[in-house]
């Protein structure tokens, strides 16, 4: 029997439209529609446009109609945190601010003074970090209380688009979970944090597990695009969540993830979130995943670092795609020139080869002068980092990794996966290069009872993707380098 499936599939550069074909155990995938995610500039304040993101992917809806597919389902993932409020009979307030507007940086020290990193921690279990939901509803407090509690609630990005692709308001438990105000013991909204930041209890939607059917397509959408009959699926509305369900991985637990992209999320699949003392010093996370399964994870920064780059470059004339700079980089000498990616100056948007630039010359490094340089630079340092998060990993949990799986976009760098392997020591196996997509898919498979369990998800993950292996080459110079990153992180 065959199914057709679709993923709205949603990250920082781009969205687009998957159709997932499911015939025999094995996926085939086929992107419908694709179109850059728009940002933009209202006042001093930077936003999503999201009614932007809904009118394209309805073009996406339209194109799977026009070839007569009847689909099973849909769905809509996306990055976490970020949010809209809606209500007062509008189905939209005012336009979704994104997480690296500086608003929440005032509201964040603001609120660990107030209540504290350990209250916090002990009823999230989420890393600390500024851009957190939690911090953006106290700065919405701040500015705008009567639009808070005066709206029927706020939805996550994902959540919010599904809601309006089916007319019902919830929010979905993964991406709920990294808002820094859900529990996961409880699995409910904190009611401690919501009390203690005075936030509005009205505001927060029903949570529901990953993979709840939410309803029909409405009318309005389905006499809009012409499809008729999906269903709408939470599936792990969160991106990441999506992806880890996705690793090809077998049943043991010696293996970690990789989610790789804009941002580098790294960990392991946990039966239960993990919260004590030691993970909130090393500000881990534990968010949700399928089946009540938990992503203990950190999240560092990825190829944002790569993609600001691009961007100067752009600017000043120079176009570079991806596999150009991958291809300069492994001309360029090795391990000559180490960032720490964490540097709180590299999260931020512009003039980012002034800052590598400058952090070569503050910790005495050679200063990169071409594209080829400044990507191998960039890419050591991040495959670095990952043995760093690695350690700290098997540290926390005492359970040794054998090995680690680098899906998402990222890892379609063969350079980044060669490094990522010669730097843990660890065997790299990378792909699907679409985990996201295929994850959201296959849980919508799920739900349609298609298949019966995440290992029946992952057996058919195997079975349609290429996963190509890299093996650590050995070399002692790794070891030397990442002596080297660990003194310049402790500088």
């Amino acid at each position: 029997m065959t199914n057709h499936y679709i993923a709205c599939d949603l990250g920082a550069e781009s969205g687009r439209v998957m159709l997932g074909t499911l015939a025999a155990g094995v996926l085939a995938l086929e992107e419908i529609h694709r179109f850059p995610n728009i940002t933009i500039r209202l006042g001093s304040s930077i936003r999503w446009d999201i009614l932007r993101t809904f009118d394209e992917l309805k073009k996406g809806l339209a194109k799977v109609a026009a070839r007569g597919i009847s689909p099973t389902s849909l769905s809509v993932d996306s990055w976490g945190v970020d949010y809209v409020w809606s209500g007062l009979g509008q189905d939209m307030l005012a336009p979704a601010y994104i997480y690296r507007d500086p608003r929440t940086d005032a509201t964040f020290a603001k609120a660990l003074a107030s209540v504290g990193r350990e209250k916090i921690f002990g009823e999230t279990g989420i890393q600390f970090m500024s851009l957190n939901t939690l911090y953006q509803l106290v700065a919405d407090m701040e500015a705008s209380p009567e639009l808070a509690r005066r709206a029927d609630g706020f939805l996550c990005i994902a959540d919010y688009l599904n809601f309006l692709f089916s007319g019902v308001r919830r929010a979905e438990e993964s991406l709920a979970s990294t808002t820094q105000i859900y529990n996961p013991a409880t699995k409910c909204w904190s009611s401690d944090l919501i009390l203690a930041f005075g936030l509005p209890q009205s505001a927060f939607p029903e949570i529901v597990p990953s993979g709840t059917v939410l309803g029909p397509l409405t009318e309005a959408v389905a006499d809009e695009t012409g499809l008729r009959g999906p269903l709408v699926v939470a599936t792990c509305s969160h991106d990441t969540g999506a992806a880890v369900a996705a690793v090809p991985a077998g049943d043991d637990d010696g293996w970690a993830y990789l989610s790789s992209g804009t941002w580098s999320l790294i960990g392991v699949e946990l039966p239960a979130p993990l919260i004590n003392d030691a993970t909130r010093e090393a500000n881990f996370t534990n968010e949700g995943g399928f089946g009540g399964t938990t992503r203990f994870l950190k999240n560092i920064v990825g190829l944002w670092i790569l993609q600001e780059c691009r961007r100067d470059w752009e600017h000043s004339g120079e176009v570079c795609d991806y596999a150009g700079l991958n291809s300069l980089a492994s001309e360029a000498a090795p391990l000559r020139t180490l960032i720490d990616p964490d540097d709180e100056r590299f999260l931020k948007s512009g003039d980012m080869l002034a800052k590598i630039a400058a952090f070569a010359s503050e910790t005495g490094q050679p200063v990169p002068a071409t594209p080829g340089e400044f990507t191998r630079a960039i890419l050591e340092s991040l495959a670095l980092l990952y043995r760093v998060t690695l350690e700290k990993i098997v540290g926390l949990t005492g359970r040794p990794i054998t090995r680690l799986h680098i899906v998402g976009g990222g890892s379609q760098s063969t350079l980044l996966n060669q490094f990522a392997a010669n730097a843990t020591g660890l065997p790299v196996f990378a792909g699907p290069v679409e985990a996201t997509a295929t994850g959201n898919i296959l849980i919508q498979a799920i739900a349609a009872g298609h298949l019966a369990s995440l290992a029946e998800l992952r057996t058919t993950v195997r079975a349609s993707f290429p996963i190509v292996e890299f093996r650590p080459s050995g070399s002692p110079a790794w070891d030397d380098a990442f002596e080297r990153l660990i003194k310049i992180r402790s500088r």
